[in-house]
């Protein structure tokens, strides 16, 4: 092995790389764009629509009631703008509204509601809603604090009338206390979408490099003159590939500075305000050491992307063939990555053997700034044997004349 002459075959597709647009836009403006659409564009967005949809007055149509007039008050009462309904009269295609969305729910009261509230019996207040709608959820809300406060009216005249305290239904409050800092709550929120966007971009930073420098050599026919050279194949694979991981790295690295700087903004101009209580807003800021460990992390998972890669599109005769082998292993990556956002999955000794998903789990907790070293440790390590694995694969593929010259 010479590392002139891989230096030789790196520098020659370098210069080549550099021209292709499609290499480019994969690399750097993907990763750089990236992240600041998805955190503060989206972030922005979102918050914005949930707000408005907040301070809308939904529809809201009411079944029976006529014999409950103080159950109608209540829903009509207005004390808080954010909480106001606009109660429509009755109709027999009820469901088909709230399918048509022309009302956002459906409330019905039992006949004689009331008065069976006066006896204390027992009524159930039915509210039908377009299941998984958010603004038929938030009207659902609406409708059901208007009846909390109404229950409640009625709780303390019962007690009243006996002479008892309210406190007597409530003797005493239970109130959850975060205690974890607000990066951390952050990063526990949305860091499993970190690690699945950097592997992701990973992935993609290597994809067209590694088709170009592999079938879009056959296609071109510039495959044979430069196996010609006096190069050896081992040179020629590892220069090839090294260019390849270069791609993949600096997308890694752009990534993971896009999204520092995106998420320093984002939390300095409160892209993740969600609510006006200061609970509800996300805190997420990616100090260098966690962006570090992030990138360092991706090292060996850019290894066994740009590896695998270049030895799939080894096997294509053409650049769209190559294409086509090379978008179902993007699902392969995905599925992994996506597990990691799951509620409930974290870290454990099998997990951590599991490639892409332990890196992936392993970033969530390293934007929480949160280090266990074992775990750190097995999945570098296994990654590693992973990456040199697949990397020992492309050349020995490189050097078959059957899979270079395949027809």
């Amino acid at each position: 092995m010479s590392f002139r002459s891989i230096g030789v075959v790196y520098r020659k597709e370098l210069t080549e790389a550099l021209r292709d647009r499609r290499t480019l836009i994969s690399t750097i403006v993907v990763p750089l764009l990236l992240f600041p659409v998805m955190s503060v564009g989206f972030a922005s967005v979102a918050s914005m629509l949930v707000g408005k949809v907040k301070e809308e007055t939904p529809k809201v149509m009411v079944i029976g009631g006529a014999d409950s007039p103080a159950v109608l008050a209540s829903l009509r009462k207005t004390e808080k703008a954010d909480d106001k309904l606009d109660l429509v009269p009755a109709a027999d295609n009820w469901k088909a509204q709230i399918i048509d969305k022309d009302v956002r729910a459906v409330v019905e009261l039992p006949q004689g509601f009331e008065a069976d509230l006066a006896q204390q019996k027992d009524e159930t207040v039915k509210i039908y809603i377009y299941g998984g709608e958010l603004k038929s959820g938030i009207a659902a809300n609406k409708v059901e604090k208007h009846l909390d406060e109404y229950r409640d009216t009625v709780i303390k005249d019962r007690l009243a009338a006996k002479n008892l305290p309210a406190s007597v239904l409530k003797p005493f409050e239970v109130k959850q206390q975060n205690v974890a800092p607000a990066e951390k709550v952050g990063a526990a929120a949305i860091g499993g979408l970190i690690g699945y966007m950097v592997i992701l971009l990973c992935m993609t930073g290597a994809m067209y490099p590694a088709m170009d420098l592999t079938a879009g050599e056959k296609e071109r026919g510039t495959m044979e003159t430069i196996l010609s050279s006096p190069i050896s194949r081992t040179d020629l694979v590892l220069g090839k590939f090294s260019l390849v991981l270069s791609a993949s790295l600096a997308t890694a690295a752009l990534s993971v500075t896009s999204m520092g700087i995106s998420f320093w903004v984002a939390d300095h101009f409160h892209a993740f305000d969600l609510g006006k209580a200061s609970e509800d807003t996300l805190h997420l800021q990616i100090g260098f050491g966690a962006a570090l460990s992030v990138f360092l992390m991706a090292l060996p998972i850019a290894v066994l992307f740009s590896a695998a890669l270049f030895t799939i599109a080894l096997f294509a005769k053409t650049y769209k063939e190559a294409q086509s082998y090379l978008t179902p292993m993007t699902f392969l990556i995905i599925i992994p990555a996506v597990a990691a956002m799951l509620p409930g999955v974290d870290l454990t000794p099998k997990l951590a053997l599991i490639p892409i998903l332990n890196v992936s789990l392993l970033c969530k907790e390293l934007i929480a700034s949160t280090y266990h070293w074992n775990y750190i440790a097995i999945i570098f390590a296994s990654t590693c044997v992973y990456a040199a694995a697949a990397l020992f694969i492309a050349i020995k593929m490189f050097q078959r004349e059957s899979v270079l010259f395949r027809s």
